[in-house]
């Protein structure tokens, strides 16, 4: 079984909380909003078994530090991303993003999620769970108990997460990719399904792979499915 080793590492931003499996050519693993480093949980070993797979949590998320949330940019996210792979001594890695996560991986969405109105008795946290509810797996708990674990860690972050990427211009950097891009299409996720077509074919350097079955959840809900698909991918560049 290949060990997961947690580490804190100290970067300009502040401290980034990090999951790393694994030895070899280094991937960095990006996570949605609001979620953390624990949404590649199961991914992390799979990787782990062919390269140095390094999940983190993006400043303010997860067990990172959390500075003003009016400092929160994909600009800035990226920035810390790239500071964490230069403390880990890393100058060229692979990147793996999910949802926001795909966003800072491009410096590159829209509808404004997870947002709900803290109340005394509570009810907030149930509001939370049925505005997910429809996106995830039936029946599977554990996911939704993990979504609200780290909705709480990032507090107010859980809705302006969503904002910060909806205020990306990401069409102007698009062009400017010219590494291979590989886009994983969850077929049942109905905020990035619909726009696979038009990110590949505004960058000519991707291929698609299609997991159906796919929901909001995917690296959670599928590991081996979507490790599999990096993997493969990975081995092709």
């Amino acid at each position: 079984m290949i060990r997961v080793e947690r580490r804190f590492v100290p970067v300009p931003a502040g401290e980034i909380h990090c999951a790393i499996a694994g030895s070899g050519r280094p991937v960095l693993l990006l996570h949605q909003t609001p979620r953390s480093c624990d949404e590649y949980r199961d991914v992390l070993p799979l990787l782990g078994e062919r390269f140095r797979a390094i999940a983190m949590d993006t400043l303010g998320f997860g067990d990172s530090s959390k500075p003003p949330v009016e400092e929160d940019s994909i600009e800035h996210w990226a920035e810390v991303a790239a500071s964490l792979l230069d403390a880990l001594g890393i100058e060229r890695a692979a990147v793996v993003g999910h949802h926001t996560g795909a966003v800072i991986a491009a410096h590159s969405g829209r509808a404004i999620v997870d947002e709900v109105e803290p109340r005394p008795d509570g009810s907030h946290l149930t509001e939370l769970w049925r505005l997910r509810q429809p996106f995830y797996p039936d029946g599977n708990i554990d996911l939704l108990e993990r979504f609200v674990v780290d909705a709480l860690q990032a507090g107010p972050r859980a809705a302006e997460g969503h904002r910060t990427v909806a205020r990306y211009e990401m069409e102007t950097r698009l062009p400017l990719v010219r590494c291979p891009v590989l886009l994983v299409a969850a077929t049942e996720d109905p905020h990035a399904y619909g726009f696979v077509g038009a990110l590949h074919a505004g960058l000519p350097t991707s291929r698609i792979a299609e997991i159906p079955g796919g929901m909001v959840p995917l690296p959670d809900q599928l590991p081996h499915e979507f490790a599999a698909v990096v993997v493969e991918f990975l081995s092709t560049i």
